[in-house]
């Protein structure tokens, strides 16, 4: 049970973010399991600190589910570029703010049944507002909220982005600022 079966997979969409594969698994009783996956390429997701009682979180609308949701900033992984590099770019781009202080987090699987997106969540402070450098089409608006309200936001099912639940409450458990 320790070792992985054996896979072949075959590109069968490739978008400009993502692929979908099919993956066919080898059973040991014989046959063929077939499933479908996205391969992507990693992203990162930063939590900006604006001071000790606030953060910033961004407001975006989400054209696969038509809602806008509030959401700690993320971006996707350019070709060979590094997580902390992108988290900075991502942090300029999305939010304005610069920072030369980040640090990691934590580490997680977007969605592993489906999707092998490996998400890497860094704390953003000492930050320096400036404009934002949002691509075109994204509709972003910052929200700075103290650490009360992000719980309140929690606790009432307001905050619906898997990646921001997973940052926001990590960051409140890891640093004493109540259970959730």
């Amino acid at each position: 049970m320790n070792e992985p079966p054996e896979l072949n997979e075959k590109c069968v969409l490739q978008t400009e973010r993502f692929r979908v594969v099919e993956i066919d698994q080898s059973l040991a009783e014989g046959g063929i399991r077939r499933r479908h996956a996205i391969r992507h390429p990693g992203s990162v997701v930063i939590l900006p600190l604006i001071d000790e009682n606030h953060v910033c979180l961004i407001r975006n609308f989400r054209v696969s589910v038509a809602q806008w949701l509030l959401e700690l900033p993320a971006g996707t992984l350019e070709p060979n570029e590094p997580p902390l590099e992108c988290a900075k770019r991502e942090l300029v781009e999305e939010t304005g703010y610069r920072s030369n202080h980040l640090r990691p987090l934590c580490r997680f699987y977007a969605a592993p049944g489906i999707l092998d997106e490996f998400m890497h969540l860094f704390v953003a402070d000492q930050l320096t507002e400036g404009d934002p450098e949002r691509e075109p089409g994204e509709l972003i608006q910052n929200v700075v909220v103290t650490w009360d309200e992000v719980t309140e936001l929690l606790a009432a099912g307001e905050i619906v982005d898997a990646k921001t639940i997973i940052g926001l409450q990590t960051y409140l458990l890891q640093h004493g600022r109540g259970q959730l």
